[in-house]
């Protein structure tokens, strides 16, 4: 048995601390300085936190590599199993060419480009965002926007801006799914303390959304519209993430937050020409003024009610129950933890849900979107494969960042840092999401981010007497803001727009918001942390 240690180097916690911290940095500089791709950043990391085990924690070269493997099969199954399936969900709308018939449908939901800019970047991103993920829902809605005749810069900085109340419940919850399995915090619990805190993004996002495209006129205007929006996302949002599933809150929460968009009267006047002069300054897509049957149109919408189908379903406590069966527990083989105090780790243990995953729950809808849009098996089979191909680096970049993590929570390295930083005391409330925003600004991942901090948040939180669960979840609700900002998302949204090379024009126009939403955010978890807010906690 391998005993982890918090004090390896010279008996001192600062000097253990600042040598577990060596694979961190050598990922960020990586990733920030130097800028190498992420997959190799990744793979440096892993080679570091392995060498760190080794050397200066005595962990057995077997037991390490051990680690490093389990995290790669967490990273690959279900974490990618997720994204690869739901991403190739909607590759097959795009080969039918009902993405496009889901475009135009929007076009006429309004005929204000302010509202406009809700339904697509807000609400079909944070579709979006609950399917694929990882840059998709940036690059697609800034492309639509342009098509609607917006200009490049202000289509590619409304897209970023949209790109955070729903990132940390993405590609089916899978930011939490990984949060939960590296912090040993059950996903119900970390779910519904992170529903609880980035809803309250949901209720500003949409208004500054109408201020950046119309300036004070735009909130002026639309307010009430925007503000209906943000209301029924959050309060959808913390609902599904706290009753129902985690991997449904974003596909709920966009569907009904379009649906009170629209709702609202002042959501279908049309816009003056002096707004559409002033807003849309770009050429406006020809392909836009054709008409779509209503069988066409339906289909267009078929792929994600299939999915929110299928997923409503597994919830059903018999069928939920006939899934569970299929998951399979077992001792993970080379693998014999045990904490400082000598309690074997549950990292000893691997769960592997065959069926009760989201993943295999989207391939299920995938088949059954494949049948109703007609994409014949051998065609639906070379989509997959080709989804596969398209996500290669980023199968390698998720594995390997999973298997350093995994790496540094068995070996120690992370419990040596969470206990170092503890001695933030009360301030570690108000850092907590910095950490995880500051994750995802290198990273471009919720998911990396969580991976890498979440273990050590908890620590952290253990060693200063604050709620695991509460900074496990701020580090996922503050990473969600440094989205628009890593290096990766800016550089999907310049080139979906044709601005490449323009990378830091962009980065200019975020920052300001990323950082005053970021403050907010601090705010709310510190509250959390208190009297002041802590009724808001589970």
């Amino acid at each position: 048995m391998f005993v982890q240690q918090l004090e390896p180097v010279a008996d001192s916690l600062a000097l253990s601390a600042l040598v577990a911290a060596l694979p961190l940095v050598t990922v960020l500089v990586l990733l920030g300085a130097v800028r190498t791709p992420a997959h190799l950043a990744g793979l440096s990391g892993l080679a570091a936190a392995l060498a760190v085990a080794a050397l200066a924690y005595r962990m057995p070269a077997g037991q390490a590599l051990s680690a490093a493997a389990q995290g790669a099969l967490f990273g690959l199954f279900p974490i990618l199993w997720i994204v690869v399936n739901a991403l190739w969900v909607y590759r097959m709308t795009v080969r039918t060419r009902h993405f496009d018939v889901l475009r135009r449908s929007f076009s006429r939901l309004s005929a204000d480009p302010r509202i406009q800019a809700l339904v697509i970047a807000f609400c079909f991103g944070a579709l979006l965002e609950a399917l694929a993920g990882f840059g998709a829902p940036v690059a697609i809605s800034a492309v639509m926007l342009v098509a609607l005749g917006f200009d490049p810069v202000k289509a590619a900085v409304v897209a970023l801006v949209a790109n955070t109340a729903p990132v940390a419940f993405g590609a089916m919850g899978t930011p939490v799914v990984t949060l939960a399995q590296v912090t040993g915090i059950p996903l119900d619990d970390v779910a519904s303390v992170v529903g609880r805190q980035t809803p309250l993004l949901a209720l500003v996002v949409p208004l500054l959304l109408v201020f950046l495209v119309d300036g004070r006129r735009g909130l002026r205007e639309t307010w009430l519209p925007a503000l209906a929006c943000g209301s029924a996302f959050a309060a959808v949002q913390f609902a599904a993430s706290n009753y129902v599933s985690a991997q449904l809150a974003d596909i709920g929460a966009a569907l009904l937050g379009a649906a009170a968009l629209v709702a609202v009267p002042a959501a279908r006047r049309p816009a003056t020409e002096a707004v559409r002069t002033a807003v849309l300054t770009g050429v406006r897509s020809q392909d836009l003024d054709s008409r779509d049957t209503r069988r066409e149109t339906a289909r267009a919408y078929a792929p994600y009610a299939l999915i929110v189908l299928t997923f409503s379903l597994a919830q059903i406590p018999p069928v939920k129950g006939l899934l569970d069966t299929a998951t399979r527990t077992f001792d993970w083989p080379f693998l014999n933890v045990a904490d400082p105090s000598g309690e074997p780790v549950g990292g000893n243990l691997f769960a592997l849900p065959l069926l009760a995953t989201g993943g295999s729950l989207v391939l299920l809808a995938g088949i059954l979107t494949a049948a109703v849009l007609g994409v014949r098996a051998g065609a639906a089979a070379r989509e997959w494969a080709a989804t596969v191909y398209e996500l290669r680096r980023a199968l390698l970049t998720v594995t390997s960042v999973l298997a350093l993590a995994y790496v540094m929570n068995l070996s120690g390295q992370a419990a040596t840092i969470g206990h170092f930083v503890a001695a933030a005391g009360a301030g570690l409330a108000f850092l907590s999401p910095v950490l995880g925003w500051f994750g995802v600004a290198v990273s471009g991942s919720d998911t990396s981010a969580n991976a890498l901090f979440g273990a050590l948040q908890v620590s952290a939180a253990r060693q200063s007497g604050l709620a695991p669960e509460l900074l496990a979840a701020a580090n996922s609700a503050g990473g969600v803001l440094g989205k628009m900002i890593s290096p990766q998302n800016l550089t999907i949204a310049c080139a979906a727009v044709g601005l490449a090379g323009r990378e830091g024009d962009l980065l200019r126009k975020v920052l300001p918001w990323s950082l005053g939403l970021l403050l907010v955010m601090c705010l709310i978890v510190t509250g959390q942390s208190t009297a002041a807010l802590g009724w808001m906690l589970p």
